[in-house]
């Protein structure tokens, strides 16, 4: 049967079905997965500590007498640093969350379909793209 006697296909559908291509979706999603953690990384080096430091005058009251109320009262009193904190955790929590859900469930469609859009305009784009050579080229 020729090709020609079928009827057109969506380019979509045709790039969808290439094995390349899912490679490369699946390598874009591999790169989303490690920017999320570098991203919580980050944040973990860069917020926390100074989040910590300036609560380093409630650490003595904590070795001494610690409990609930003794943590309550020192992140009650430092806003800017239990937010810090909070966001820290927030984020981790939620990386695991969506990992986690990916892992054990599997990529919603529509995510799927946002990096399969992704890596056609990442392939319309060519060498150009800064993620070029992480998810074509590999």
């Amino acid at each position: 049967m020729d090709l020609q006697e079928e009827p057109p296909i969506n380019n979509s559908s045709v790039e969808n079905s290439d094995a390349s291509f899912l490679e490369q979706v699946q390598r874009l999603h591999q790169l989303t997965v490690y920017g999320r953690w570098l991203f919580v990384s980050c944040l973990w080096l860069i917020i926390a500590p100074i989040c910590l430091w300036d609560l380093r005058t409630e650490f003595p009251l904590w070795k001494q007498y610690f409990t609930w109320v003794a943590v309550r009262y020192g992140l009650f009193f430092h806003p800017l640093s239990t937010l810090g904190l909070s966001f820290c955790i927030g984020m981790t929590v939620s990386v695991l969350v969506w990992q986690s859900r990916n892992i054990l469930i599997g990529l919603p469609q529509a995510e799927k379909q946002r990096l399969e859009k992704h890596v056609c305009r990442i392939r319309q784009q060519g060498p150009t793209h800064p993620l070029w050579k992480f998810v074509i080229n590999s």
